[in-house]
C-alpha cells in the first residue's frame, strides 16, 4: 500500500509499504479519511528524520480485520471507528481512566512514534478504537479524532457556560472547532487570528466578533466588547506568546484561560496577571478515550456540521501539494479521503 511519510525539513515521501497484519489483540482499520492536524506540521517542518513512520493521527474507517484475541464486544469486521491514537500500559491509573497518552510507562502516539493513518490501512491495539455514530461521516469522525476532539476536551476544561463570553485566540483547525463548538454550547464567541482568510471562516463557523491582533490590541478589543471587564473564559490555539500573554489579560478577574496549542514559551507577570486578579491558568491535552466518544455524541445530538471545517480534500498522490498549502496556515482543514 501507498503510505505518506515525514522527512523533516518540509519534505515528504510517498512510499509503498507491505499491508500490515494484526497481532491477536490487534486490529486494522480500512482507513476512510485522514485529517490534517496542525500538530502534523511539527514533523513535516522539524529536522530530518532519522526514524520514519507512516504519518497522520487522525484516523478514521473500517475495521477490516481482527486480530484473535480480540473480543466482538471491542471490535468486529464492518465496525465504523475512530481511534483515540494513543496506547499505554494499560494498567496504570491514567491508562484505565483513558488516559492513554499520560501513561505512567510512556505512551505509543500513532502518527508519530507509530505508524498513523495517511495509508490505506492501520495497525493498532483493539482498545484504541473509538465507535462512530451513524449519524457522522468519515471526515467528521477525523476530526473528532484529534482537532475537534481537541477543542471539545478544552472547552470542558473550562467549564464553559451558555451565557458566557469565551475569546478563542488562533483560527486553526482547533481554533475553528472551539468557535463551532462554543456556540453550540450557548457561549459569545470572540474569535482572534493574524489571517483574514481565518476570520472569514470564524464568522462562517458562528464567531460573535472577529479580531485582527495585528490591526487592533486584543487585549483593549476584547475589553471593548466586554464592558472593559474581559472575557469570562479565554482560551489559546495558537501557541504564540503574544497570543498566551493576551489570553491571560483579556480574561477577567476570576475568569479562566486555557493553553491548548502545543509547544513554545511565554513570559507572564505572575502577580498583576494571574495572583492579583485571581486568574486561574490550566492546560489541556487532546481528550481521553470518553472524551472522544462524548464529543462524537455531542455532535451528532446536535448535528453540528464538522465536515465543513474541511475547506480541502486531497488523494494520497496529493500529499506534497496538500503539506505545501496546509503549511501557510491561511486555509481551514485538510484530509485525505481513500
Amino acid at each position: 500500500m501507498k503510505a505518506i511519510v515525514f522527512l523533516g525539513e518540509r519534505k515528504l515521501d510517498l512510499m509503498e509499504v507491505p499491508d500490515p497484519t494484526p497481532a491477536p489483540d490487534e486490529v486494522i482499520i480500512e482507513i476512510k479519511a485522514s485529517g490534517m492536524c496542525g500538530s502534523d506540521l511539527h514533523q513535516y517542518r522539524g529536522p530530518k528524520k532519522e526514524k520514519i513512520n507512516i504519518a497522520g493521527h487522525e484516523p478514521c474507517g473500517v475495521i477490516a480485520e481482527v486480530g484473535s484475541a480480540v473480543p466482538s464486544s471491542l471490535a468486529k469486521v464492518g465496525d465504523r471507528v475512530m481511534d483515540h491514537h494513543y496506547s499505554g500500559c494499560g494498567v496504570c491509573k491514567h491508562c484505565r481512566d483513558g488516559w492513554s497518552q499520560m501513561c505512567l510507562e510512556g505512551a505509543i502516539v500513532y502518527g508519530g512514534m507509530g505508524d498513523g493513518a495517511h495509508a490505506k490501512f492501520m495497525k493498532v491495539p483493539a482498545h484504541t478504537v473509538v465507535k462512530l455514530p451513524d449519524a457522522l461521516s468519515f471526515m467528521t469522525g477525523a476530526a473528532i479524532s484529534c482537532g475537534t476532539g481537541t477543542a471539545y476536551g478544552a472547552l470542558k476544561r473550562l467549564n464553559l457556560a451558555g451565557d458566557e463570553t469565551i475569546a478563542i485566540f488562533g483560527q486553526g483547525p482547533v481554533g475553528l472547532s472551539a468557535t463551532q463548538l462554543a456556540k453550540a454550547m450557548g457561549a459569545r464567541v470572540i474569535a482572534l487570528d493574524i489571517s483574514e482568510e481565518r476570520r472569514a471562516l470564524a464568522t462562517q463557523f458562528g464567531a460573535d466578533e472577529v479580531v485582527d491582533p495585528l490591526s487592533d490590541d486584543a487585549v483593549e478589543a476584547i475589553r471593548d466588547l466586554t464592558h472593559d471587564e474581559g472575557a469570562q473564559k479565554t482560551l489559546d490555539c495558537s501557541s504564540n506568546p503574544e497570543a498566551r500573554r493576551a489570553a491571560v489579560r483579556s480574561v477577567r478577574t476570576w475568569g479562566t484561560t486555557c493553553y491548548v496549542g502545543e509547544r513554545g514559551e511565554v513570559t507572564l507577570d505572575v502577580s498583576n496577571d494571574l495572583i492579583r486578579r485571581q486568574v486561574k491558568l490550566v492546560g489541556s491535552w487532546t481528550f481521553s478515550k470518553n472524551g472522544q466518544a462524548e464529543c462524537a455524541e455531542f455532535v451528532a445530538d446536535r448535528k453540528i456540521d464538522v465536515d465543513s471545517l474541511f475547506t480541502h480534500e486531497f488523494t494520497l498522490d496529493q500529499a506534497k501539494e496538500a503539506y505545501k498549502l496546509f503549511d501557510t496556515q491561511t486555509t481551514g482543514k485538510g484530509v485525505f479521503l481513500m
